[in-house]
């Protein structure tokens, strides 16, 4: 059935690229499956052009991978560039929840109130058995911890280095007992904050992002979801 453009000032190229990306980041496209240019074009009504312009704005986000002569497949993740990723993200985030917990000596009712927002929201989510609503609640829980902080452009770096791994956390956040689990996790890292401890606040942190490693153990064994390089 062809899925029809909206008559607004979007392009094609936009709408195409919007539905594409909306599939892979819910994992109806998973890591390794293949797309047809032929078949996307059928199913919007446009020529290829549009289709293979959007395609080429994903791989620009490390979302798709073409190659010429080639089906075009969902990218797989990548084991290095998830370790990178992890390395780059562990420090920043120490540093935030260092400055955070210092900061919210000074600024205790502000603190709280946005802490308490956050988890209130977090909590209702998961009373939802919403992931993909629990997703996006992790993104404003770490602009909050760095808001906190007096470094909100360290978020800049949290979230472009969390969106490299957001697929394998919802393959995670699947089970039911890891929404619960990260949901501790932060009202942990909240309560090192608020009580201004900074190595709790930073050992919480740390503790947080290792969630990842039985997802990524899981996965690692199959080959269609990611490559050792």
């Amino acid at each position: 059935m062809p899925h029809s453009l909206s008559s607004d000032r979007r392009t094609a190229v936009d709408e195409i690229f919007d539905h594409l990306r909306a599939e892979i980041d819910a994992l109806r496209l998973r890591p390794g499956d293949r797309i047809s240019e032929a078949e996307i074009a059928a199913r919007f009504g446009v020529s290829r052009q549009p289709v293979r312009d959007a395609f080429t704005r994903l791989a620009n986000l490390d979302l798709l991978l073409i190659r010429p002569q080639r089906a075009t497949e969902v990218k797989r993740f990548s084991a290095r560039e998830i370790e990178k990723s992890r390395f780059v993200r562990a420090a920043v985030e120490a540093e935030v929840l260092r400055r955070a917990a210092l900061a919210a000596a000074e600024t205790q009712a502000a603190a709280r109130q946005a802490l308490t927002q956050e988890l209130s929201r977090q909590r209702a989510a998961l009373a939802a058995g919403d992931a993909h609503g629990f997703s996006a609640l992790d993104y404003a829980f770490h602009r909050a911890l760095c808001t906190i902080a007096g470094a909100a452009f360290a978020f800049e770096v949290i979230a472009a280095e969390k969106a490299k791994v957001d697929r394998l956390c919802l393959l995670g956040l699947a089970k039911q007992d890891r929404m619960p689990q990260l949901l501790a996790d932060h009202e942990a890292i909240a309560t090192a904050i608020l009580q201004g401890d900074p190595e709790t606040a930073v050992a919480n942190g740390m503790k947080h992002l290792k969630r990842l490693d039985s997802t990524l153990e899981k996965y690692n064994q199959r080959q269609r979801f990611i490559l050792r390089k």
